[in-house]
């Protein structure tokens, strides 16, 4: 025997050894922090390497029928041959429901995973490197595509390939589907659940169907998991909203016109094409083009009558069902996420349009972890999964998270998705982390006072103040005046779901907005500490006017002056009051998430010169603070285009200046869940 032919053998030995031992050694192991150790390596192993099928076969606009007699109308990719010809064994089935019409989700995946021009895009998104330039932001949305977010969007055709089926369907009332749009509601709702049924019952399914599907489709997975159909065996819903009026439509009592506009009429457009290939054929759906003609502007009469009625008495009754809890669209529009028994992974974004809702579902569904998981990233809606290949102790990509997800829940093979996490976060500034819960254990609450005396770091602001651990003597009083200077910044960028976050001097450094803020800065921090929760800025204020809108963000100040926005929030003042029993509290008394409720019943116009107090929730952050940074509270009376107060509380604060009132005996201050206190801990 040959030198050369002995090594080979030796190395084979050597291999089925290793193949032999290496299940022993690592069965049952827990993966490792964010990236999932061994078995994270298994999982992309299993997306990435051979399929057992070697195409997709497709079935273009298959009718299902509603029980109310709507036809919707679906695309069915089925595992295949080479040659495209489906597969005879029932597999499992993943439905999603899309308002954006297939034809988009078809074309993107036929692109985006042509064998010939997959590996042509995938080389450019990693090529594209525009870091230290005026738009290197362009980079995150870039890594979208180059790390595996946007297959969430489409169809995923490796996941077809490993034997699932999948199943997109155009919601009623958009791409090729008869009725009108429903916007969540309860027949759309109706809809999902019904589709679910179909899909368990094909030809083609073994009975078990899982959702898949990024924020509409995302939404309307948690829509039909707290209903709990027999069929839904697993979801994975990336950037899912759960309170719609609370995430995007009026954070905060204020109509959230930098999204709302721009999505409407994206809908509403596409919903609009028509099945060119129906006309060519003669089957052209005369009841589809019925439908659009019945309703072509979904929505917008209740937008106009928010941008446009005067005044409160003149609310019309569609814009008065927003402001009533009880109302179709209010209580169609909750999660109900309590009531879910459906294996759920989130992934959501400290800065998505839904930070909001994410990190509150998860915590809110009955289930063990494990059976539930959640990952925030720290970016922006558009920049689904961005960040998360080839780098130092990140999560899998997110198309290798799905299919291990579904390779668990609906397959049963037992791959140790479920000791992942459960909970893997992006702190704002530093690496991954994987915690237990969110908010982290440990963290204590710490009060820091709003205080006139200059901090000598933002000479650039309205006013520059400091942030103490002790409440200051003064009873000076603060102006500040509504400004578009918030235009130019992360909240701004966060509500444009990250088209904004391009230019960097917007998204990553708040010194341009906050020349129309009242800035209270900290002295250098000493030791790194971990913000890990939610905080809440209590202002004691006087308005000139019935009513004000107050913004606050919570903030990272560099050595450099470079002062980035960890998380934000704001309230119209007459709206100021939330529900207790949904509120959360710190040890203290302080109200730390409050739940506003949002109503015209529980409306409360300010008395003008007299002072009130009002609670400006922050969204949940994790965020590390490094020696030597500060930490800021920036205040501003005006958060365009994040939000706009709508109409009638436009015209009653007459978009006059707003004032806190320092006063020892009323003091203003933040409360942050904090590793280690600041100075010394009060409150």
């Amino acid at each position: 025997m040959s030198g050369s032919k002995s090594a080979r053998v030796l190395i084979a030995v050597v291999l089925a050894v290793v193949a032999l031992v290496a299940p022993i050694a690592v069965a049952g192991a827990a993966p490792v922090g964010p990236t999932g150790g061994a078995d994270g390596a298994r999982w992309a192993a299993s997306h990435d390497g051979p399929q057992p099928y070697a195409g997709v076969n497709v079935t273009w606009d298959v009718p299902i029928r509603m029980s109310d007699g709507t036809v919707l109308r679906a695309n069915v990719y089925r595992p295949a041959d080479g040659r495209e010809r489906p597969t005879s064994t029932k597999t499992p089935v993943i439905v999603n429901m899309t308002p954006y019409t297939k034809l988009i989700t078809t074309v993107g995946s036929a692109v985006m995973q042509n064998p010939v021009l997959e590996p042509y895009l995938l080389q450019i998104a990693r090529s594209i490197n525009l870091s230290g330039t005026p738009i290197d932001g362009i980079n995150d949305i870039a890594h979208t595509i180059r790390d595996g977010g946007a297959k969430t969007f489409l169809v995923d055709f490796d996941l077809v390939r490993s034997g699932y089926t999948q199943v997109v369907v155009d919601v009623r009332g958009t791409g090729f589907s008869q009725g009108v749009w429903d916007v969540f509601q309860s027949r759309e709702q109706r809809d999902t659940i019904e589709v679910i049924d179909w899909a368990s019952k094909q030809r083609w399914s073994n009975g078990k169907v899982g959702m898949s599907g990024v924020s509409y489709s995302a939404i309307n997975q948690i829509q039909a998991a707290n209903k709990n159909p027999k069929a839904l065996k697993a979801i994975f819903p990336v950037e899912p909203g759960g309170d719609l009026i609370r995430d995007i439509v009026a954070p905060g009592g204020a109509l959230g016109v930098g999204f709302l506009p721009l999505w409407l009429t994206l809908v509403n457009t596409t919903k609009m094409i028509p099945n060119v290939a129906s006309m060519l054929n003669g089957t052209f759906d005369w009841k589809w083009l019925a439908d659009r003609i019945s309703d072509p502007f979904t929505f917008y009469p209740q937008l106009f009558a928010a941008l446009l009625t005067p005044d409160i008495p003149s609310v019309p009754p569609n814009l008065k069902a927003l402001l009533d809890t009880d109302s179709e669209p209010r209580s169609s529009w909750l999660d109900h996420a309590d009531r879910i028994t459906t294996p759920t992974l989130i992934y959501g974004g400290w800065f998505d349009l839904f930070t909001n809702s994410e990190v509150r579902m998860y915590n809110k569904i009955p289930l063990p972890p494990g059976k539930k998981q959640l990952i925030m990233g720290d970016g922006y809606h558009l920049t689904i999964g961005g960040g998360q290949e080839g780098r130092r102790n990140t999560p899998p990509r997110l198309d290798v998270l799905q299919k291990a997800w579904f390779d668990k829940w609906l397959k049963g093979i037992d791959n140790g998705v479920d000791s992942y996490g459960p909970v893997n976060l992006k702190q704002v500034g530093d690496s991954w982390i994987t915690a237990q819960q969110f908010p982290r254990a440990g963290m204590q609450r710490q009060r820091l006072y709003l205080g006139d005396r200059r901090s000598g770091t933002a000479a650039h602001a309205v006013r520059d103040g400091s942030l103490t651990p002790t409440p200051p003597a003064s009873r000076a009083r603060m102006t500040i005046a509504p400004g578009l200077a918030p235009m130019c910044s992360r909240d701004a960028a966060q509500q444009l779901a990250g088209a904004l976050a391009i230019f960097p001097f917007c998204a990553d450094d708040a010194r341009i907005s906050e020349r129309a803020a009242l800035s209270f800065t900290t002295p250098p921090l000493t030791t790194t500490r971990s913000v890990s929760g939610y905080s809440n800025v209590r202002l004691n204020t006087v308005l000139d006017a019935t009513d004000g809108y107050w913004t606050a963000t919570l903030n990272d100040v560099a050595p450099d002056g470079t002062s980035k926005v960890l998380t934000s929030g704001q309230v119209m003042a007459s709206l100021r009051g939330y529900d207790r029993a949904a509120s959360q509290f710190a040890p203290n008394g302080d109200v730390i998430d409050p739940f506003y409720e949002l109503t015209l019943a529980s409306r409360q116009r300010v008395v003008p010169g007299r002072p009130v107090s009002v609670d400006i929730g922050l969204l949940p952050t994790e965020a590390l603070i490094k020696p030597g940074h500060r930490l800021r509270i920036d205040v501003f009376a005006m958060n365009f285009p994040r939000g706009l107060p709508l109409r009638p509380l436009l015209n009653e604060s007459g978009l006059r200046p707003q004032h806190i009132q320092l006063d020892p005996n009323r003091p203003s201050f933040v409360n942050l869940p904090l590793s280690t206190p600041v100075g010394r801990p009060v409150g």
